[in-house]
């Protein structure tokens, strides 16, 4: 999507990104299975049956991903460290805090999700520029803040899914803080400023209509799905339904690309 959207050559940084995508929650669902357990017991029992299996993958997806990265320089190499730095912040590290000496970023409200957010969406548009060799434009300065917006909300969708053992952890979250509903309308006037954004690229020329409305395909995709939340009983649907309203965006540029 990000390569079609800054008219990049084909490289292989969404084989990096995939491969540390799985290495990264594969590890992630390893150090989480206590916590897991309560929210997705199905889950939690196949990581534990497959534990070794599980670690020895996510090693080798890894490993992968940076000698791919590698490829691109390194520019590419050190964008590529970015996601496995983020989750050891966000799992394990400790950042300081008013009321306690430390916390880690999973316990703090917001910055989890925005960690996740920033880095993953940091990785997927500066990668293929890295590879390319290209210039960092305006327009995928927008793209990122596209991508980190919808991909904070897609954070804070699962965490309603969560919430049970979210209290039970002491994580904090949206919807735990301030309640579903609440959160819902947080939610929304975060996809109002993705509009607000996609309308002002557009008038200053920094997107092209067609980019412009493929876009807004997908927000109103995440839209129809923050309208569900609380309102529907298979609250694991709408996270899983959320990660895939970047694929209207993928499909339209892909048919642009071969009509236009």
């Amino acid at each position: 999507m990000v390569q079609l959207l800054l008219s990049l050559p084909l490289s292989p940084a969404p084989a990096v990104v995939g491969l540390l995508t799985f290495a990264i929650y594969a590890s992630d669902r390893l150090a989480d299975l206590s916590t897991d357990a309560a929210s997705n017991p199905q889950r939690t029992a196949f990581v534990r049956q497959y534990h070794g299996v599980l670690y020895v993958f996510a090693a080798i997806a890894y490993g992968g991903a940076v000698a791919l990265s590698v490829l691109g320089g390194p520019i590419a190499l050190a964008i590529s460290l970015v996601p496995g730095v983020a989750w050891v912040s966000y799992a394990l590290g400790r950042v300081p805090v008013v009321e306690t000496p430390f916390r880690r970023l999973k316990d703090v409200l917001v910055v989890s999700s925005a960690t996740i957010a920033v880095a993953w969406s940091l990785t997927i548009v500066f990668l293929p520029i890295a590879f390319a060799g290209a210039a960092i434009t305006p327009t995928a300065w927008i793209v990122f803040g596209y991508l980190t917006l919808g991909t904070f909300i897609c954070s804070e969708i699962s965490n309603v899914r969560d919430i049970e053992s979210d209290l039970e952890s002491g994580v904090s979250t949206l919807p735990v803080a301030v309640g579903v509903a609440r959160t819902r309308h947080v939610l929304y006037g975060i996809a109002s400023l993705i509009a607000a954004m996609i309308g002002l690229a557009t008038s200053s020329g920094h997107l092209t209509i067609a980019s412009a409305v493929f876009l807004s395909t997908g927000l109103l995709s995440l839209v129809g799905i923050i309208a569900l939340l609380g309102r529907v009983e298979n609250e694991r649907f709408l996270s899983v339904a959320g990660e895939f309203t970047r694929m209207p965006v993928l499909g339209g540029l892909i048919l642009a690309s071969y009509v236009l």
